[in-house]
C-alpha cells in the first residue's frame, strides 16, 4: 500500500465518525502523508460579538486539519498540546482554508504546523500542534485487526 493510499483510507475512516467537524461545516478537501487541507465557509452562526469569525471556530478548523495530517499514517494519534496565533480576522461569507503539514515525526511524537488563510489568501492564523501516537489503527492492514 502506498503512503498516499494509507493516508486516504485513514482519513476516510476518521471522517466517517467525525461528527464535530461536519457539524461546524468543515470539508475535508485533500489528504496525503503528513498533510491535510480542510475548508469552512464562515456562516452567520460562526460570527462573534464583533461580527468576525469566532476564534474557537478558527481553532477548530486548524485542529481538525492537524488531526487528519497526524493520523495519516494509520496510527491513532492524539493532541498533546497546541497553540494558535490569530493574525487577521475571518470574515462572514468567506471560505477559510486550513493547510496542515507534518514537520517532524520521531518515534511516536509529531509536530504539525497549520496555516489558516482567508478567501483572499491572507494568513488568518498560525497553529502548531504536538501529537502522540497511541495504540490502535484506523483500518486493518495485511490481515491485522484494528483497535480503533
Amino acid at each position: 500500500m502506498t503512503p498516499e493510499e494509507r493516508a486516504r483510507r485513514s482519513a476516510e475512516a476518521m471522517w466517517a465518525g467525525d461528527r464535530a467537524s461536519k457539524w461546524v461545516g468543515m470539508r475535508l478537501d485533500t489528504v496525503g502523508p503528513g498533510f491535510a487541507r480542510m475548508s469552512l465557509d464562515v456562516r452567520d452562526e460562526h460570527l462573534n460579538g464583533h461580527g468576525i469569525c469566532h476564534g474557537g471556530v478558527i481553532f477548530a478548523l486548524a485542529d481538525s486539519a492537524f488531526a487528519f495530517a497526524c493520523n495519516s499514517h494509520n496510527r491513532v494519534a492524539v493532541a498533546q498540546h497546541n497553540t494558535i496565533s490569530y493574525l487577521s480576522p475571518g470574515r462572514g461569507g468567506e471560505t477559510l482554508t486550513a493547510e496542515a503539514r507534518e514537520v517532524s515525526l520521531t518515534g511516536r511524537s509529531g509536530l504539525t504546523d497549520v496555516t489558516v488563510t482567508g478567501g483572499d489568501g491572507r494568513v488568518v492564523a498560525l497553529f502548531r500542534g504536538a501529537s502522540r501516537q497511541i495504540a490502535g489503527s484506523h483500518f486493518a492492514e495485511d490481515g491485522e485487526a484494528t483497535d480503533a
